[in-house]
C-alpha cells in the first residue's frame, strides 16, 4: 500500500490559485496543500480559510504556506501566476513578458533546490510558458504539461451537450492547438459512440451544424467570462484539478493539454494542445491523430504562432 502523502504546491494565490486549492481540498485530491505567493497576509489568510473548509472534509488535509525554493518534496507544483489583468481589447497573448519575467525568477531557484516533480502550468499564455518552463527546469517533457486546450474541449462538450440534450460525458469531441485564438475543434474524430456529431446533431435538431459558429463560440466563452466578471476561475480551477487526480491515480487517462512536441504532428520544439496520456510520471504518450489536410494545416499554423511567441521571450 502506498502511504506517501501527495503533495501540491500553487504557485500565486490569486483567483485561480486560490479557487484550485479550493477544488482539491473538495475533491480530496490530495493529503498535503502547499501556497506560495509574495503577497504574505493573502497567502496566509488562504491557508486559514482552506484549513477551516478542510474541517469539514472526510480525510484529513495539510494545508501550509512555503517559499517557492522549498520545493524538494512536491510531487506536483502548479504555476498560476500572472502579469496582470488583460486590458480590454488583449488576448492572452499580451500577457507574455510580465508573465515570463516572473516564470524566469522562479523555477530555476526551485530547480536548484531539488525540485523534480511535475510541472503544471495554468497561466497564460498557456502553452509559451509551459515550453519557457520546460526550458528553464531541464526536466524530461513529460514532466512538464500545461492545461492547455483542455477547458476549451470541456466547454466544447458542455455545448454540444446542452444542444443535444445528453450527458457530456457521452460526447467524444475535443479542441487542439493554442490555448488562444488558433485553438480548432476536431470534426474529423468527433461522435457520440462513435456517430459523427453532424449526425447526431442533425437527427436531434433537423438542422445542419455549423461547425464555424460553434467553434467561435466555444473559443470566446474565456473572454465573455472574464468581461463580465472580471477573471476566469473556476472552470480552470477545475481542469487543474482534474489534471492533479489523474497524475495521481495513474489513470492513463487522455485529456487534451500542453506537451512538449519532438516529432509529433511533424511539430518540433512547442508546447501545444494535444491528446495525451497520463500516468503518475506525467505524459506517458501522446496520440497522434490522423487528421484531416485542413485540421493538419491548423494545427501547424497554431503551432507557428507559439513558436513566433516563443522567441519573443525575455
Amino acid at each position: 500500500m502506498n502511504t506517501k502523502a501527495r503533495k501540491v504546491m500553487i504557485i500565486g494565490t490569486g483567483n485561480v490559485g486560490a479557487s484550485a486549492a479550493y477544488a482539491l481540498l473538495n475533491q480530496n485530491i490530495c493529503e498535503e496543500l502547499i501556497l506560495v505567493d509574495l503577497n504574505r497576509d493573502r497567502v496566509e489568510g488562504h491557508a486559514q480559510d482552506l484549513a477551516d473548509a478542510a474541517a469539514y472534509m472526510p480525510g484529513m488535509m495539510t494545508i501550509s504556506t512555503r517559499e517557492a525554493r522549498d520545493c524538494a518534496d512536491v510531487d506536483i507544483a502548479v504555476i498560476t501566476v500572472s502579469g496582470g489583468a488583460l486590458q480590454p481589447g488583449q488576448t492572452r497573448l499580451d500577457e507574455l513578458t510580465s508573465t515570463a519575467k516572473i516564470v524566469k525568477h522562479i523555477v530555476p531557484e526551485m530547480m536548484a533546490n531539488g525540485f523534480n516533480g511535475i510541472f503544471l502550468v495554468a497561466t497564460n499564455p498557456c502553452d509559451i510558458i509551459t515550453w519557457q518552463v520546460w526550458t528553464l527546469s531541464g526536466l524530461p517533457r513529460n514532466q512538464v504539461i500545461g492545461t492547455g486546450v483542455w477547458l476549451d474541449t470541456t466547454r466544447l462538450r458542455r455545448t454540444l451537450a446542452q444542444a443535444l440534450d445528453i450527458g457530456a460525458q457521452s460526447i467524444d469531441a475535443f479542441i487542439l492547438g493554442e490555448h488562444g485564438d488558433t485553438q480548432f475543434p476536431v470534426w474529423s474524430h468527433s461522435s457520440v459512440y462513435g456517430s459523427p456529431i453532424a449526425e447526431v446533431y442533425r437527427r436531434k435538431t433537423g438542422e445542419i451544424l455549423d461547425c464555424d459558429t460553434l467553434a467561435e463560440k466555444v473559443r470566446r466563452q474565456g473572454f465573455e467570462i472574464y468581461a463580465r466578471k472580471g477573471c476566469t476561475e473556476y472552470g480552470i480551477a477545475g481542469t487543474i484539478a482534474e489534471i492533479c487526480r489523474n497524475i495521481f491515480t495513474g489513470s492513463h487517462r487522455a485529456l487534451a493539454i500542453s506537451c512538449i512536441l519532438d516529432g509529433e504532428y511533424g511539430v518540433n520544439n512547442v508546447a501545444i494542445g494535444v491528446p495525451a496520456v497520463l500516468a503518475q510520471s506525467g505524459v506517458q504518450q501522446i496520440i497522434e491523430l490522423q487528421l484531416a489536410d485542413d485540421e493538419l494545416a491548423r494545427f501547424r499554423h497554431s503551432a507557428q504562432v507559439i513558436a513566433s511567441n516563443i522567441a519573443r521571450l525575455p
